[in-house]
């Protein structure tokens, strides 16, 4: 497994132990769905202003988000490349939005990162919430993620 990690924000610190959890949360989901872990993922921490330009430019929103997907595979991707990792995907967090989103909800900010690269990742995996129905399947397989990693709302 690989993780390229881009820090572009100077609004608030990341600390190792949040990056490692982040690592386990990918690792638990890949386990999850019956991937090995021979694939990279790409995750870049932004501020509200980086993530309100990348929100307008891909998907035409004017307006800042908390994370946004970036899937690579496709239902017709080789899994069996020996010696290369496949990218899975670009996972880009607001942790100016994570951090605002956790005092609205009041939990932890690394809770609030946590279950925003778990939601990420399963959108990295072809997952969506698109009907009540998706976001609820959606929903059970992060809430399976962060419970089994011990990662609570408090």
């Amino acid at each position: 497994m690989e993780f390229i990690i881009d820090n572009r924000q100077d609004k608030l610190d990341v600390s190792e132990e949040l990056i490692e959890k982040i690592k386990d949360i990918i690792l638990e989901c890949l386990d999850y769905e019956g991937y090995d872990d021979d694939y990279e993922v790409s995750l870049s921490f932004v501020d509200n202003k980086e993530i309100h330009e990348l929100n307008k430019e891909f998907r035409g929103i004017d307006r800042p988000t908390d994370v946004l997907s970036f899937p690579m595979l496709s239902e017709e991707d080789e899994f069996d490349i020996e010696l290369e990792e496949v990218s899975l995907g670009d996972i880009v967090v607001s942790l100016e939005r994570a951090f605002e989103q956790s005092m609205d909800y009041n939990h932890s900010f690394e809770r609030e990162v946590c279950f925003l690269v778990c939601h990420s990742m399963f959108h990295l995996l072809g997952y969506d919430h698109d009907t009540e129905e998706n976001t609820k399947e959606m929903r059970q397989k992060e809430e399976y993620i962060l419970s089994k990693l011990n990662i609570t709302r408090e």
